[in-house]
This record gives C-alpha cells, sequence and structure tokens, in this order.
C-alpha cells in the first residue's frame, strides 16, 4: 500500500523567503522595510507569516512511498537516443532520482552541486553499487544541454565508471506529467519570472522501480545517503556494519537517520544472551572434559 505525506521542503521555502525578501520584484510586489525581531517573537513568527506567494502554493512534494514508477515512460539520453525508465532499473541496484531542468537560474545546481559533492565523499561508485538519473521536467529541453550537464558534473565528480551511472535525460510533455504525478512532485510555471517554481529532493529508488525514499534538502549527508541506498537496494549492497547500523536507525523524516531506542534494546539483548550463551557452552565444553578425565582415572 502506498504511503503519502505532503510538505514543501521547509530550506526551499525560507531561500524563498530570502529571495523575496532580497528581490521583491521577483513576485512582483514592493519591499517593505523590517527591523530584527526580538528573541521571544521567534515562538510565533510562523503564526504571524503571511501567507505564501502565489506562485508557491502549489509547490510541494507529496510522498508516493513504496509507489511503482512507470518505468515504461519514453525519454531521450544525452546522445538523442529514445531509451525507457526500465533501462536504468537492473533489479540490482538502487537508483538515485532526481528531478531538475537544465535552465535552472539557480536550485537546480544546488541540488546537483550538493548531490555531486556527497557523491565525492562516498566510497561507493555510481555506476557499480547504484545509479543516479536526472530527468528534466522542461519539454522544451533539448539532449544537447542534457550531454553539456552531464559532461559537467561527471568531470567534477571524477570517477570514470560514472560515465554508465549517471544519465541525463530528456522527454515530451506527456512522459513528464506522467513521472511528475507517479513522485508526487508538484511544479509550476512562473510567468513573471519566467521559470519553473519547484521543490528540492533526491528521490531513492528500488532496483525494480519503486520509490523508497525522499531526502528532502538541498543538503545531503553522506551517512543519510548511504544508508537511504542500503535501504531501497534491500540488502544487496552494504557491509555487515552498515546494516547493523539501518537496524539500528530510522528514517526521521527530517532528512536523516535518527537512533531507534527500541531496536538497539533489542540488539542489545541479541548480543547479550549470545555472549551468554557463548560463555555457558565453554563451561559445558570444561565439565564435560572434565568429567571424561575422572572417568578414565577411575
Amino acid at each position: 500500500m502506498n504511503s503519502a505525506r505532503k510538505h514543501v521542503c521547509p530550506s526551499l521555502t525560507a531561500l524563498w523567503l530570502a529571495i523575496g525578501t532580497l528581490s521583491p520584484a521577483l513576485w512582483g510586489q514592493q519591499a517593505t522595510p523590517s527591523s530584527q525581531p526580538a528573541a521571544d517573537d521567534f515562538a510565533t513568527a510562523q503564526d504571524r507569516a503571511e501567507p505564501a506567494p502565489e506562485e508557491v502554493r502549489n509547490v510541494g512534494i507529496d510522498e508516493h512511498l513504496d509507489a511503482q514508477l512507470p518505468l515504461d515512460l519514453e525519454f531521450v539520453d544525452h546522445t538523442g537516443k529514445a531509451v525507457r525508465l526500465r533501462d536504468y532499473f537492473d533489479n540490482n541496484r538502487p537508483v538515485i532520482l532526481t528531478l531538475n531542468y537544465y535552465k535552472c537560474p539557480m536550485l537546480c545546481g544546488l541540488i546537483l552541486n550538493s548531490l555531486a559533492d556527497t557523491l565525492k565523499e562516498l566510497d561507493w561508485t555510481a555506476g557499480d553499487q547504484f545509479r543516479v538519473l536526472t530527468v528534466s521536467f522542461d519539454a522544451s529541453e533539448t539532449h544537447h544541454l542534457a550531454n553539456v550537464k552531464r559532461q559537467n558534473y561527471l568531470e567534477y565528480y571524477g570517477r570514470p565508471q560514472a560515465a554508465r551511472g549517471w544519465e541525463f535525460l530528456t522527454g515530451r510533455q506527456k512522459s513528464i506529467d506522467r513521472l511528475l504525478a507517479a513522485t508526487g512532485f508538484r511544479i509550476q510555471w512562473d510567468t513573471a519570472g519566467q521559470q519553473w517554481v519547484h521543490a528540492a529532493a533526491l528521490i531513492i529508488c528500488t532496483p525494480d522501480g519503486r520509490i523508497s525514499r525522499y531526502l528532502v534538502d538541498i543538503v545531503y549527508p553522506r551517512q543519510t545517503v548511504r544508508l537511504s541506498l542500503v535501504e531501497a537496494s534491500e540488502g544487496k549492497i552494504g557491509t555487515a556494519l552498515d546494516h547493523i547500523l539501518l537496524y539500528c536507525y530510522h528514517y526521521d523524516g527530517k532528512g536523516g537517520y535518527a537512533l531507534a531506542a527500541l531496536n538497539l534494546v533489542r540488539a542489545g539483548g541479541g548480543v547479550t544472551l549470545a555472549v551468554v550463551g557463548v560463555f555457558l557452552a565453554i563451561l559445558w565444553r570444561r565439565e564435560r572434559r572434565r568429567a571424561k578425565a575422572l572417568t578414565a582415572t577411575a
């Protein structure tokens, strides 16, 4: 059964508010002077916040956890070749899916730069243990632009094997709309600014194309991405320590994994029982040897 959760990225909201403060002309509004709030004002700041601009009210992400992606959708790769989503899901490696557009003036660059920085910190490599799939939701963009973006990020990533593990796609509106609907990714065109308004997230997918996790932010900690990939791989990648950590931690819905106290207690209890069992087995073997020795000398 699919689980849905609706929200807009907190970091993105702050980013929009900052943009509105620095460049109010972007929203077609006049700037108004404001004073520094007192410390006790922060408790009620959210209650006094003005409604979001019309340009962002319908933007966000409805989480469709465990939903199956429509793998029959057709797109175009960086060479201009027609491909399907299923070409990137091999039932063996998890996939990091990002929904962006290549002419984005700011946010998409922040997302992809942050992802690339995190990938450089991992000892795993895209193309080996997992894959990365970046899809443009702007139907006017061509594979030529996708190829330029791909070359830039592969060069920055600096790992040759990633050439077979990080793809940049474009597509027609029908395929784009179906993919956005399947992932719950809601975007809106800002006519005044001539740009797409959208949220920031990585979508972690299982090897067979189901949505495992949303990392909704513009910063992606290495350990969070690693554990998310271990979880999505269903045990196909990751060390024994990774699986122990995944058992002791649970995703907190805020972009990271929190310590799961109950699982930790269970794990501790299991270790204690194992130690006691080994100790008793050693004592039993010693007593058995002693009994045999006494029998032999009798």
